[in-house]
């Protein structure tokens, strides 16, 4: 199993970083974990295989983790793609794609695909499958506009990788993170206090409890940039896989 960060960034292209994006793959499953708006022309340079990518997460609805949704269904349209897809994220997510489809391209909503597209709510704590892909999402703290705010903990193929999303801490974390082979960990400060979001220093005194294998730090600000040779753990790049 592999993760590779399509695009690692926040909402302002810290460090010219592209939004965020998760490529997860196997033998057995291909999917996407958010969408952020330049997704698309990151995955052509990853020369990632889209028309592969069976299922897309979306944790929450700003637009550096969900605006690419139009480009990239517009594209699979054009390619004449015929593959099903499911798109899956929180409550309102039947509502906001379409909107999002016709802000960004007038009418595009409207139009009939050639390959079976679903949209799926999740809903906090209750676990979906999806082929064999298992996901469980937890509740997370982001501010009232652009939610509900999702983590994710997916398993698929004995493996466990979970998402923080972007969030200030929150207990449910825990839950989500605990012995994952992977925790991919928002960490937009270093030690200062922002408002909805995660310091390293907060998100390290949870670490021990958290207990997983392995900790990738994402969503960096170019405060925590500035200090990247430094990071006691690893930190995400665009294009670096992760085998886990």
């Amino acid at each position: 199993m592999q993760l590779r960060f399509v695009g690692c960034g926040d909402a302002f292209g810290s460090g010219g970083r592209f939004n965020t994006c998760f490529h997860v793959s196997s033998e057995r499953v291909n999917f996407l974990i958010d969408c952020g708006a330049s997704s698309l022309p990151a995955l052509k340079r990853l020369e990632i295989d889209r028309d592969a990518i069976d299922l897309i997460l979306i944790t929450h609805f700003h637009g550096d983790h969900f605006a690419g949704l139009p480009f990239f269904l517009l594209d699979a349209q054009f390619s004449r793609r015929t593959r099903p897809l499911v798109i899956a994220g929180p409550q309102g997510i039947e509502t906001k794609l379409p909107e999002v489809m016709e802000v960004m391209f007038e009418h595009s909503s409207k139009t009939r695909q050639r390959f079976d597209l679903s949209v799926v709510t999740l809903a906090p704590r209750e676990r979906r499958s999806f082929g064999d892909v298992t996901v469980t999402p937890y509740p997370v703290v982001h501010g009232e506009s652009g939610g509900p705010f999702l983590a994710y903990r997916v398993e698929a193929e004995g493996r466990t990788v979970c998402y923080s999303a972007d969030t200030e801490w929150t207990d449910a974390l825990i839950p989500a993170a605990q012995n994952a082979d992977l925790f991919i960990a928002e960490a937009y400060t270093y030690d200062r206090t922002v408002k909805n979001h995660l310091s390293l220093k907060t998100l390290e005194a949870h670490l021990p409890v958290i207990n997983a294998r392995r900790v990738v730090l994402t969503h960096m600000s170019d405060d925590v940039l500035a200090r990247i040779d430094e990071l006691p753990y690893a930190a995400a790049s665009d294009g670096l896989v992760v085998v886990f």
